[in-house]
Parts: structure tokens; C-alpha cells; sequence
């Protein structure tokens, strides 16, 4: 049996968290599908964010850029270094037991931390901590990662059959040890996502796909093209316009949410 890495060393000896959202067209897509969904539920700037597992900081600079007054929490020391050198309020730190003060923030995001805690004990944990340092009213959104997304994305990469005892583990229990190309990560159902926020207390929660059903057309391009010229088909128009063009249709159909590889969701505290 395949053993996962921690969430540490994937992070400091196997995966470059800084440059994962500007060196590809998925990431990119990402990146600007993040923004486009903080925009819609932060309240105006300037406010105190709370980016809790904010990685090297990637969000937390555009935040801050905004006028946005941002404090980072990681529990990579790399990312932590990286995050400090780009001018970032940064510390080291557990998303289940945050440093901070009740009610300090207007609103926190936790972009990580849903996905590496394997436990949904955990993950409450974490939910409620965010919960305590954010004021009431202010929102909170979390990223999750789709049970669907090593489906689809074996079967685009044409790997599923030697994948099965994985993308099967996945879609009836959200994990499986012999993932070797994830640290720990567990993975959601749209209805286990909603669940877990409403059961600790936030309100009005909303999902939306983070990436979307246009997200599957740059892991494609990615995929296939990254080393020769993308043929005229998918040249033009731009195939990030399309990509965004299509998961923003998407957002006003609820029912699409699951055709996303990455979830979002957002609730009020109250």
C-alpha cells in the first residue's frame, strides 16, 4: 500500500505552491475564478480577511492589493517565509487552533485546510475556529475538492484503467491511501459540503464550481498541448475566455455545481 506524504513535505520537497496558479492555463483559470467569487461575498475594502491555510500567499496579495487588511496562517514554514517576503502579516500556525482573538476578522477564507484534514472531526474543528474570529455577519468561504474530479480526470488523461482501486476508493468515501499524487486530501459531495457548514452554524450557505465546467477544457489544453502550438480550433477565440465564459453561465444553474472539479462554498456567520 502506497503511503501518503504530510502535508509538510508535499509541500516543501514535492510541490511549488507558489507557482502552481501563474505556470499553467488551469491554474491561471483558477486564480481568476477565485477572484471573480471573493469578489462577489467579501464586504468592501478596506476589511480584516482572514486567509486561514493561505499558502505562500498568492490570494492574500491580491487581497491585500485591494486594500484589504490580511492576516495569513499556514502550517508550512516555507509558505509561511514566502508569504512574510511578499509583505504579508504571516504565521505559522493550525487552522483547528487559530491565534487570534474572537470576532478580529470580517471575514475568512480557507482555501486549504477543508481538503488536508481528512477527518471531519477535524474539519469542524477548523469550520469553528473560523467561526470564532469572524465577526458576526461576515462570511466564510472554503474550498473543496469534487469526489468526481479523479473521474473525470482520469478518464481525460486516458489513465483511468490503470486507476480504478483509487477513483473507486474516492467515490465511495472521499480517500484513499494509495492517492500518491495528493498529500492526505480528502474529497467532497456537494451535499456533504453544505452539510458540514450548516451543522456548525453558518447560514445562507452557497456553493458555486470553483472551476466549473469550463475548468475541464484548460486541464485538457494542459494536458495535451502544454509542449506544441494549440491548433486553430482552440486558439481562438482564447481559451481562458471560454473557460470563464462557461463556468460563469454556469453559476446561475445550481444543478451544474457538481460538473466542478474544485467546490466553493460560502456562509454567513451569524
Amino acid at each position: 500500500m502506497t503511503v501518503q506524504v504530510d502535508v509538510e513535505t508535499h509541500y516543501t520537497s514535492l510541490h511549488d505552491e507558489e507557482v502552481r496558479l501563474s505556470s499553467t492555463l488551469r491554474g491561471r483559470f483558477e486564480l481568476a475564478r477565485m477572484q471573480d467569487l471573493l469578489g462577489r461575498y467579501l464586504p468592501e475594502a478596506p476589511a480584516d480577511v482572514a486567509d486561514i491555510g493561505g499558502g505562500p500567499g498568492i490570494h492574500a496579495r491580491w487581497l491585500k492589493e485591494r486594500g484589504y487588511a490580511v492576516e495569513l496562517l499556514d502550517p508550512v514554514e516555507r509558505h509561511v517565509q514566502q508569504a512574510t517576503a511578499a509583505g504579508i502579516s504571516a504565521v505559522q500556525g493550525d487552522a483547528r487552533r487559530l491565534p487570534w482573538d474572537n470576532d478580529y476578522f470580517d471575514a475568512a477564507l480557507l482555501a486549504g485546510p477543508i481538503y488536508h484534514l481528512t477527518e471531519a472531526s477535524d474539519r469542524r474543528l477548523a469550520l469553528r475556529e473560523a467561526i470564532r474570529v469572524v465577526r458576526p455577519g461576515g462570511f466564510i468561504a472554503v474550498v473543496a475538492i469534487n469526489r468526481a474530479a479523479n473521474l473525470i480526470g482520469s478518464t481525460l488523461a486516458n489513465t483511468l484503467l490503470g486507476r480504478q482501486r483509487v477513483v473507486s476508493d474516492i467515490l465511495e468515501t472521499g480517500f484513499s491511501a494509495d492517492n500518491e499524487r495528493m498529500a492526505e486530501t480528502t474529497y467532497h459531495t456537494t451535499h456533504q459540503l453544505r452539510t458540514e457548514l450548516t451543522n456548525v452554524g453558518l447560514r445562507s450557505v452557497t456553493l458555486h464550481g470553483l472551476t466549473g465546467p469550463g475548468g475541464w477544457l484548460t486541464v485538457a489544453i494542459d494536458r495535451h498541448f502544454h509542449e506544441i502550438e494549440l491548433p486553430d480550433t482552440l486558439s481562438e477565440p482564447d481559451p481562458m475566455e471560454t473557460a470563464l465564459e462557461c463556468s460563469r453561465l454556469a453559476d446561475r444553474h445550481p444543478e451544474l455545481v457538481p460538473s466542478s472539479s474544485l467546490l466553493f462554498a460560502v456562509g454567513q456567520c451569524v
